[in-house]
């Protein structure tokens, strides 16, 4: 089986023979393909077309010749569209045909929502080898342990030997140092040939500090009315955007078609400005879903600090109208105020009423729904959520962000007890909103999670020097001396210490939470998952006990009803009188649920309970 998805830029082998040579260069008045060898290339003016494109078709052009765009008899640049960075971001494009590969996994049309259990993962920093064969290589390790679907950090080609891959400027190359494309389709299949779900992150928010040139000949690709915290916004609602919607919309389209994976996770859109209508989410969540039609399941998941809910909306049927899911940052916060008391940054938003908070989420979705943040001076956040199913809401204990973004990159288990984090956990696993988990947080793996990047010597200095500066306002780090404790995010020994060690999990104490995790994750595909087909909205109810005590109720689509009893404190805390009703599924170890009878859980415990309802599948 051949995939390949056409695109109206880049370079495309032609059916007839030949590649053709396109690149969009309104701001340019001439430019020539640099074809072959970049020492000693043939020079071929290109033809202007209308609308500031350049064309050029080579019948002698094939697969695996490296090229490049020289602009108005100056610089040369790689391919914004190129479909492999072979030298990285500053280097010569090279021309790659998708039909070369064969595709063995015809017969997967990926998996329904409601099983996703997600795993999120850097390449880098999985496995000591780094590439898309050492994920290949610990697949099994996810099966046994219950994810149901693979989630990889950015794979756009970005500068340097080492980045988090948010920095991308070539959004169609994956990344070169995990491998050749065709490296990645085999990592895909290899997946795929597991029953596992793939999803990639994508970045549309912007670009990459270094290495994007499309300043140098496609100045309208920006926008001079919208700005993000990194730099000017892409040109999506001004003069000439129709090729900047494009370029993007075809860039999922890219992922989804030609590399068949199962799903994007859109990052931070709430830094995206467009005053169009329909406004770039929409349009791009419409072709793609239009693109699919309906033949294989494809899921679109946000991140979005505004907490839009309306982006979330199901039809009358219950299928998302346009994005499946949102990665819900709130719930996450609340989990660690619980686990950690700590109250600085976005932290203050969720300092207070804590089990409250934690209730509304489980149940509601978002702990913000249109209140007022005392983190963002005051300013309202957030849509109602209550009307939208619980799996339209990603949650977790731990992601990139949440570890990476801390000075010194500590994990959950770095800053609260262990008996903390395994409540918490039995909560995120067996809760009905699909689980997030970042890499080696089953087994508690105590490496850090640093920012990392390798960018060039000026750029690499304002990093370090920001990076620093940015931690300045926190009391821990107003002595320039602790400051530069934190680690360089250039320096190769700060990408390094992120690695995981994946002997760790056969010694004490991560043996043990890595059996916690099977054993909450077959629970989930036995007793939750097939009761949530076709789950609506409005579904759950929550209770607090005491100071720190929840009770929790959601009816199932089957009838069954689903009760959370949890202690989320150091001390014992009063509960409902008396057992509530059903089978008990989990309780924590060292709990015993005729306890419950009496009146109190001790501390960090949970106990989940099934009451009615069709016999598990």
């Amino acid at each position: 089986m051949k995939r390949a998805h056409a695109m109206p830029f880049g370079a495309e082998v032609q059916p007839e023979g030949g590649v053709r040579f396109r690149l969009w260069a309104p701001s340019a008045d001439r430019v020539d393909l640099c074809l072959g060898a970049p020492d000693a290339p043939r020079i071929l003016a290109m033809d202007r077309l209308a609308g500031g494109w350049y064309e050029l078709r080579v019948p002698e052009a094939r697969a695996t010749v490296r090229y490049a765009y020289r602009i108005d008899g100056g610089p040369r640049v790689p391919d914004p569209a190129s479909r492999f960075q072979p030298e990285d971001v500053h280097g010569a494009s090279e021309v790659v045909d998708p039909g070369h590969f064969d595709w063995t996994d015809g017969s997967w049309h990926g998996r329904p929502w409601e099983e996703a259990v997600l795993y999120e993962l850097h390449i880098g920093t999985f496995t000591e080898q780094g590439t898309y064969d050492g994920v290949a290589q610990r697949l099994d390790h996810l099966v046994e342990l219950g994810v149901t679907a693979v989630e990889l950090m950015p794979l756009s080609e970005a500068p340097g030997g080492r980045n988090w891959g948010y920095d991308g400027v070539q959004l169609f190359a994956p990344e070169a140092r995990y491998g050749r494309p065709e490296d990645l389709k085999r990592l895909i299949q290899a997946v795929h040939a597991r029953g596992l779900m793939l999803f990639v992150d994508v970045v549309y928010n912007h670009f990459g500090p270094e290495g994007n040139y499309l300043h140098h000949y496609a100045e309208a690709f920006f926008s001079d009315r919208h700005h993000t915290p990194w730099g000017a916004a892409l040109n999506f609602d001004g003069p000439n955007s129709r090729t900047v919607r494009d370029f993007v919309i075809h860039n999922a389209l890219y992922w989804i078609e030609e590399f068949n994976l199962d799903g994007l996770r859109l990052d931070a859109v709430d830094r995206i400005i467009d005053d169009s209508e329909p406004d770039i989410l929409s349009e791009l969540a419409a072709a793609v879903r239009s693109a699919v039609g309906g033949r294989r399941h494809v899921h679109l998941v946000l991140e979005n600090d505004r907490n839009a809910a309306h982006r979330l909306e199901r039809d009358a049927g219950g299928r998302p109208r346009s994005f499946t899911a949102q990665w819900n940052d709130d719930i996450h916060h609340v989990y660690h105020g619980l686990l950690t008391e700590e109250t600085g940054g976005y932290y203050r938003d969720y300092a207070d009423r804590r089990i409250e908070r934690l209730g509304r989420a489980l149940t509601q979705g978002f702990v913000y729904q249109g209140e007022p943040s005392v983190h963002r001076g005051g300013q309202r956040r957030g849509e109602p959520s209550a009307h939208l199913p619980p799996t339209a809401f990603v949650s977790f204990l731990q992601n990139h962000d949440q570890i990476g973004n801390r000075a010194f990159g500590e994990r959950i288990d770095a800053l609260a007890p262990a008996e903390a984090v395994e409540a918490a956990a039995a909560i995120l696993l067996l809760a009905p909103s699909p689980p997030l988990l970042f890499m080696g947080e089953e087994w508690a793996a105590p490496q850090p999670f640093y920012f990392f990047c390798d960018f060039g010597p000026e750029l690499a200095q304002k990093v370090r020097d920001g990076r620093r500066k940015e931690f300045a306002r926190f009391p821990e780090f107003t002595h320039p001396a602790a400051r530069e404790r934190i680690p360089d995010p250039n320096a190769p020994d700060t990408f390094r210490a992120c690695i995981l060690d994946w002997s760790d999990r056969e010694r004490s104490p991560h043996r043990e939470r890595l059996a916690l995790y099977r054993r909450l994750l077959r629970l989930r595909h036995a007793e939750i998952v097939p009761r949530l087909k076709g789950v609506g909205g409005g579904i759950g109810a929550f209770e607090v006990l005491g100071e720190r005590g929840l009770l929790a109720r959601w009816g199932l689509a089957d009838g069954a009803r689903l009760t959370l009893v949890a202690n989320m404190g150091p001390d014992a805390a009063p509960v409902v009188a008396g057992l509530p009703a059903g089978r008990l599924l989990f309780a924590t170890d060292g709990q015993d649920p005729v306890g419950l009878s009496k009146g109190a859980m001790p501390p960090w415990s949970v106990a989940w309970f099934l009451d009615g309802g069709g016999a598990a599948a």
